[in-house]
């Protein structure tokens, strides 16, 4: 089996490595890579907004499976052109991203399917906007109707604030706040059965304590022992199920992975946010912990034979997931400076994010630069393995939360 998988960031370096675990894989692909999975895979240079290119590439290695990483391509169209080539794509159409492409596209369908969400209103005038934060009150939140790689969310008590973000997009989605953990749930759909995964949290806030502006995630941590017995049913019949088949409905199969960010709150589950791909970092908690072969679920996903397929099975151990951040991340990331001393302690794992290489030495590409990942038997000792390898790695002036999971291991050992 030969898969091509698109994209370069911490993401696509946790596919490739469980891709790789796969038995039936004989070769990966990957494109654009970065230097970490240039370690484990065939690298390919490509604009991945390139959906010819994409397709040209697919054909030329002759790949039984294209997966698609990062939200940017499938918005843009690429599941469409491998479709019209006949090449199984592991990611939605582009009328499908939408659930991730626009706010209100997910509110429009999340409602029609009777999915549990927070109430809203989609504003583009100043006068709508305040009277949608008159409405649901502080604390104030404003979504970005796009795209805005983890940073068009704004939850604030400060009124003028939440005005300015929203003036800042020509469309936004004012929701009321949902009060309540939040939880990562993912689906792998084949446009009418879905599968769903373990349940994972992830840490959007720059600093300790849940402080600071919001970024595309500095850290994750997986299983949840605190969460209900039931969420993955639950989720399943109340969320994903029901949207899958409100997109099949439409016309407009949803062939992937749905990502539902949930609010666990007094009044039940609600939907926070749609992904039309792989979180990020949850993937670096999950991936690791999953035992099914990887490229067989998603080819079967891809050929819409995921009925064949059964439960997943995963490892008992738990994941812990720290980012490392460069300087300035998330506001202004000031990148180009040499990283020295990475070298995983034992059940460690360092995910490559926003790395390049420059004459044999490795230098920060990106905002998050790398993702750490600790195993253990529980959170404690996960977080350990995660915290003892990062601690080692030296990037200056960067920066990483210390708290990842930790309420999460205090309670774990207190029960």
């Amino acid at each position: 089996m030969k898969v091509l998988l698109i994209g370069s960031g911490g993401r696509e370096h946790a596919l490739a490595s469980a891709l790789n675990r796969d038995p039936k894989l004989e070769e990966l692909h990957v494109a654009p890579g970065n230097p970490g999975i240039a370690e484990i895979a065939t690298i390919h240079e490509i604009d991945i907004l390139n959906n010819e290119a994409i397709v040209e590439l697919a054909k030329k290695l002759a790949v039984d499976l294209v997966v698609i990483g990062p939200e940017k391509p499938l918005v843009n169209g690429v599941a469409d052109a491998l479709a019209k080539a006949k090449i199984p794509c592991f990611g939605p159409s582009k009328a499908a991203a939408q659930l991730e492409g626009s706010k209100d596209f997910a509110k429009k369908v999340m409602s029609d399917a009777g999915v549990p969400t927070a109430r809203s209103a989609t504003c583009k005038t100043q006068a709508e906007i305040e009277k949608a934060l008159d409405k649901f009150g502080a604390p104030y939140v404003v979504k970005h109707d796009g795209l805005a790689a983890g940073k068009g969310v704004v939850v604030t008590n400060d009124r003028q604030a939440a005005i300015e973000h929203a003036l800042a997009s020509e469309q936004v989605v004012i929701e009321e706040f949902l009060d309540g953990p939040e939880v990562s749930l993912f689906g792998i759909s084949d446009g009418q059965t879905v599968i769903p995964m373990q349940p994972a949290q992830d840490f959007k806030r720059a600093l300790d304590g849940d402080l600071g502006p919001n970024t595309g995630g500095m850290g994750a941590y997986s299983p949840l022992p605190w969460a209900p017995d039931e969420i993955m049913d639950e989720t399943l019949e109340q969320v994903l199920n029901p949207t899958v088949a409100e997109m099949s409905a439409r016309g407009t199969p949803f062939i992937g992975l749905l990502y539902a960010g949930l609010a666990l709150t007094d009044h039940g589950t609600r939907v926070i946010e749609f992904n039309a791909r792989f979180g990020d970092p949850e993937t670096q908690v999950l991936l690791p912990r999953l035992k099914s072969p990887l490229a067989q679920l998603l080819l079967a996903a891809a050929t819409r034979k995921l009925h064949e397929f059964g439960p997943l099975e995963w490892s008992d151990e738990s994941a812990v997931t720290v980012v490392l951040a460069a300087p300035g991340y998330p506001a202004a990331p000031e990148i180009g400076e040499p990283i020295t001393g990475i070298a995983p302690i034992a059940n460690s794992f360092v995910f490559h994010a926003g790395t390049q290489l420059r004459d044999g030495v490795l230098h920060s590409a990106g905002g998050r630069v790398l993702t750490v990942t600790g195993i253990g038997s529980d959170l404690t000792e996960a977080r350990d393995a995660a915290y003892r390898t990062i601690s080692k790695i030296t990037l200056p002036n960067s920066h990483y939360r210390r708290d990842i999971a930790l309420n999460a291991s205090v309670a774990e050992k207190g029960n």
